[in-house]
Order: structure tokens, then sequence, then C-alpha cells
């Protein structure tokens, strides 16, 4: 069994900042790429970031220069640091990530459960 799981959501007013952490657990063989993604209500889900095993990352340009995604092999936990937060950046937070179970398996895509983040004065 696998999971994800997410913490690190809240209510912060416009400008604040807010650090998710998303922690991998149960029997990984290894992690490929992991990825932040959001949806807010009436709206599909869209990636917010991406980070490769190698540590390249990806950002659409809405957050670019306010997000950073980073990892930490060792305890196979993705962060997303969120800095000058708008009223638009509301919504659901979800991890995901690509991981096998065993050795020569496929990589497989793994949901956290999301985390709310609500910005508002």
């Amino acid at each position: 069994q696998v999971q994800l799981v997410e913490s690190g959501g809240g209510l912060v007013q416009p400008g604040g900042s807010l650090r998710l952490s998303c922690a991998a657990s149960g029997s990984i063989f290894s992690i490929g790429a992991m990825g932040w993604y959001r949806q807010a209500p009436g709206k599909e889900r869209e990636l917010v970031a991406s980070i490769t095993s190698g540590g390249t990352t990806n950002y659409p340009d809405s957050v670019k220069g306010r997000f950073t995604i980073s990892r930490d092999n060792a305890k196979n936990t993705v962060y997303l640091q969120m800095n000058s937060l708008k009223p638009e950046d509301t919504a659901v937070y979800y991890c995901n990530a690509a991981m096998r179970t065993r050795n020569w398996g496929p990589l497989s895509d793994y949901w956290g459960q999301g985390t709310q983040v609500t910005v508002s004065s």
C-alpha cells in the first residue's frame, strides 16, 4: 500500500506565505517526478509545479517567481513554498508522484487527498 499525505494548507491573507508538504509512504521502490496540482471550484485541475527525480523544476507563468517546489529524496517528501499569495490561488492543492513499488515495475501515478488553501482578507 502506497500513499501520499499532504499537510500545511490553511487560511492566509493576500501577500502571505504558506508551505505545503507531501510525504510518500508504504512499499516504495523508487519515485520519479513529483508535483503539485490545484483545483478551484468550477475549474479543472491544473499543474502548479513539478520536479523530476534529478531536481529539474517546471512552473506555469501564473505562479512562476512566487512558488518554489523542492524535494527531499531521503524522506520521500516534496514541498511547495508559496509566497506573495493572491486570492486567485485559492484552491484544493493535490500532491502527485510517479512511483514504482518493485524493481522493474511500472511507474504508476499516485495522488494525495488534497489540502485546502484559502487566500482571503
